[in-house]
C-alpha cells in the first residue's frame, strides 16, 4: 500500500513538471487526470480496491480537466465577441 501510493505521488509530481512546453489545453487535461488520480486512489484505499480507485479517478479527472479547459475557452470567446462588438457600437 505504501509503496503503490510512493509509485502514484511520483508519477504525479514527474507528470506535473513536465507541462512546461504543453499548451494550455494539455495543461488542464493533465492536472486534472493527476488530481483525479490522486483523489481516486484515495477513496479506492478507503473502499477497498486502490487500483480501481486510481483507475476511474484518472478517466474522470481527464475528462473534468478537459471539459474544464473547453468551458473557459467559450467563455474567453464570448468575451472576445462582447467586447468587439462593444467596440464597433461606438
Amino acid at each position: 500500500m505504501k509503496n503503490l501510493s510512493l509509485i502514484v505521488l511520483l508519477i504525479v509530481s514527474l507528470t506535473l513538471g513536465g507541462c512546461a512546453g504543453m499548451s494550455g489545453t494539455e495543461q488542464r487535461t493533465l492536472s486534472g487526470a493527476a488530481i483525479g488520480t490522486a483523489a481516486g486512489g484515495i477513496v479506492g484505499a478507503v473502499a477497498g480496491n486502490t487500483g480501481m480507485g486510481l483507475a476511474v479517478g484518472a478517466v474522470v479527472g481527464t475528462a473534468g480537466g478537459y471539459l474544464y479547459d473547453h468551458h473557459n475557452k467559450s467563455q474567453e470567446k464570448a468575451y472576445e465577441k462582447g467586447f468587439k462588438d462593444g467596440q464597433k457600437s461606438q
